[in-house]
């Protein structure tokens, strides 16, 4: 049975955060997650939705459900799913009325959490997204390839698109849940083309986005599960997104 959903007399942030393969990255992750929410004075919880990690991940989860009750929960799904679905799944089981989605190895550092609530507050924007590439937000990690794999990915989808958002791949963003709800119903896209599906469908329906400049940061330990076939599916995304709107 999913968890209740929080009362609406206090804001609750669920973070749902899928992994694949992060057992070293999983445990110094929620650590940060739970001294800064803390810290903020935040109520929070980490819903943790795993692929059928081989690596022991659901092990180490186990035993953060323990050590931080009732803040984190673990989800688990048999096999790799895919990241676009295990945020539907993790909804599921959300009890915030809000939801940030974030990676699990340290590219997004939860710091900037308090500045993504504090300025939905008090714009009350529907979705607030952390931003690479506007303000003083930054890469740090990639070779001159990626990074121009990343600009010219998001120069592509604006030229196209023109959504207004500045990071349009980015997937560290904070939700007003019913806004997520309702744009999953009406977003077909659950792979690497989802984050900018979103954030377009959302500009498509009026919803509000304000933006956070953040570092992001290359992953710590494991590899990117990016490749050459998500870069295509991208492409294509991206057209299918122009056709129909």
């Amino acid at each position: 049975m999913a968890p209740a959903k929080a009362s609406s007399g206090k804001d609750t942030y669920s973070v749902i955060l899928p992994t694949f393969n992060e057992r070293q990255n999983l445990p110094i992750i929620t650590w940060l997650l739970n001294r800064t929410f803390t810290e903020h004075n935040l109520d929070w919880e980490l819903v943790i939705v795993d692929d059928g990690s081989p690596d022991g991940t659901q092990e180490v989860a186990k035993q953060l459900v323990k050590a931080y009750a009732p803040h984190v929960q673990l989800q688990t799904r048999t096999g790799k799913l895919g990241l676009g679905t295990a945020y539907v799944h993790g909804l599921q089981f959300a009890r915030g009325n809000h939801i940030i989605i974030m990676d699990a190895d340290f590219s997004h550092h939860p710091k900037f959490i308090p500045r993504m609530i504090a300025l939905q507050k008090r714009h009350n924007y529907d979705i607030v997204t952390g931003t690479r590439y506007a303000g003083d937000g930054g890469v740090y990690g990639w070779d001159l390839k990626r990074k121009l794999t990343s600009k010219g990915a998001n120069i592509f989808a604006d030229t196209v698109l023109r959504p207004g958002v500045s990071d349009l791949t980015g997937s560290f963003r904070l939700y007003k849940r019913v806004v997520l709800e309702k744009l999953f119903e009406s977003t077909d896209a659950r792979g690497f083309t989802m984050q900018m599906a979103l954030a377009v469908t959302a500009k498509a329906k009026g919803y509000s986005i304000g933006e956070v400049p953040i570092s992001f940061v290359d992953r710590v330990y494991g590899d990117s599960k990016l490749g050459g076939e998500e870069i295509v599916e991208y492409a294509k995304g991206v057209l299918q997104l122009w056709w129909s709107t």
